[in-house]
């Protein structure tokens, strides 16, 4: 099996010392092949909405304004069978006990 794959990564509130004991991290993935078409897809919808292929998709720019925009790459994202997705919600960051497996906050967040 030599299927290729485009993985995208993100993380929110990884940081050992921001105040905030919730992290996630998630991945949204697709195959190689389908890439281009999931790509422009999106674009499409950008367009559609008047935003830039530039415009970064992210939930804190989430508006009253953007709303219909934000629905349609939810519900295209749910309908696209070719992209996959998982992440890791990590409750309480500030309760890891790092000593016990020999780690510093660093090292555990590129494990």
């Amino acid at each position: 099996m030599n299927q290729k794959y485009n993985i995208y990564c993100d993380e929110s509130c990884h940081l050992e010392n921001d105040r905030i004991p919730v992290m996630v991290i998630g991945a949204i993935w697709c195959s190689l092949d389908k890439r281009q078409s999931i790509a422009n897809t999106l674009r499409e919808i950008k367009r559609r909405h008047g935003f830039s292929n530039r415009f970064e998709i992210k939930w804190t720019k989430v508006s009253p304004g953007g709303f219909k925009f934000y629905e349609e790459v939810v519900n295209y994202f749910f309908s696209e069978e070719d992209l996959h997705f998982r992440s890791l919600i990590v409750p309480d960051k500030t309760i890891i006990n790092h000593p016990r497996f020999n780690q510093d906050h660093d090292t555990w967040y590129y494990k």
